[in-house]
């Protein structure tokens, strides 16, 4: 017996099995096989992952409440986009649909762009005005190249896909995030009360636009002024009486890059004196220089988002420049002239 032709609703794989069967069974003889595949799924299912981060774990479903998805063609032509906004993305096994014909692909996806509250605009691509790869930017919201908001947490990933002729198949997307908080807070040793409204505090950087493989380029200094501030009681002295206050204020910042120099400035208001200006990278690096050495100064940037840092002041509130905290570690400061 010689088949020629199945046609069936299975998938090509099943009917190879089922072909290989009963060619085993001396019924048939395999040479061509035409199938209807038009039940068969095509494309690409997609899984989203956000583990660069210091806990190296997987917090996507945690920390991403929506993702845009944009699809570009082996030339850079834009094809299509996907968007998921809803509570499906808490879920773990969350995998995006991505109908592709057979061809080379780039995806771009963007974690908090769909959200209603994001804090970074984006253009509007579609293939009617030939839009391209090399277009794709975010850029964040401010009113005169001032930020004093919370951002939306922004994240970036970008895979290369090929597909063969009725391919589908299993790929994971891997994000990065590109937004980071980071608290100021201010003690002094004394043991007197201080209060964030003797301060003005910013912090200073070039780093507003992310063009479309995420690198941050020059459009302007933005002066990121706290979006929180205030005074706290976080212990007491040795004499258990005199309580132990700091002052702090809280910033949200787009990308830090190595290639800048964003600065951290604190004025006193009364008398209009800095307190200190200091290089804020240079800083926040003192910490990775003991604990993740090994660790690329970009990567590190780009692995921690949440930034804690504790300086101490004289009676005359002047930076004691000896040692601070930055998350919770204690750097003793051996070389004073890091400015």
């Amino acid at each position: 017996m010689k088949l020629t032709s199945i046609v069936s609703p299975c998938c090509a794989v099943s009917k190879r099995l089922l072909c290989l069967l009963l060619a085993a069974l001396g019924c048939i003889s395999c040479e061509t096989i035409y199938t209807d595949q038009s039940d068969c799924p095509r494309g690409l299912s997609l899984r989203f992952v956000y583990d660069y981060n210091m806990e190296y774990a997987n917090a996507f479903p945690a920390k991403v409440d929506c993702v845009t998805l944009y699809v570009f063609d082996e030339a850079g032509n834009y094809v299509d986009q996907y968007v998921e906004t809803s509570d499906v993305l808490a879920d773990e096994n969350y995998r995006m649909q991505v109908a592709l014909d057979q061809g080379s692909y780039t995806l771009v996806a963007y974690g908090g762009m769909a959200c209603g509250k994001q804090s970074f605009t984006m253009p509007t691509f579609s293939r009617a005005t030939a839009s391209r790869f090399e277009e794709l930017y975010t850029e964040l919201n401010h009113t005169n190249f001032v930020s004093k908001k919370s951002l939306h947490p922004l994240f970036y990933g970008r895979l290369n896909v090929t597909l063969g002729v009725d391919d589908f198949i299993e790929e994971t997307l891997y994000l990065m995030k590109d937004t980071n908080n980071v608290r100021i807070a201010l003690q002094q040793i004394n043991g007197e009360t201080i209060a964030a409204s003797q301060f003005e505090f910013k912090i200073t950087d070039d780093n507003s636009y992310l063009n479309y493989m995420n690198e941050v380029v020059p459009k302007g200094t933005i002066t990121y002024t706290p979006w929180a501030q205030g005074e706290q009681i976080v212990g007491s002295w040795e004499d258990n009486e005199t309580p132990v206050s700091v002052a702090y204020a809280e910033f949200s910042t787009s990308r830090l890059v190595a290639g800048n120099n964003p600065r951290l400035t604190i004025t006193n208001k009364k008398d209009g004196k800095q307190v200190f200006s200091i290089p804020l990278i240079t800083y926040l690096m003192l910490l990775r220089s003991d604990l993740y050495a090994d660790m690329g100064k970009q990567e590190y940037l780009d692995r921690e988002s949440e930034w804690s840092m504790v300086f101490f002041l004289d009676d005359g509130f002047r930076w004691i420049q000896t040692h601070i905290i930055i998350n919770d570690w204690t750097v003793r400061l051996n070389n004073a002239d890091l400015n």
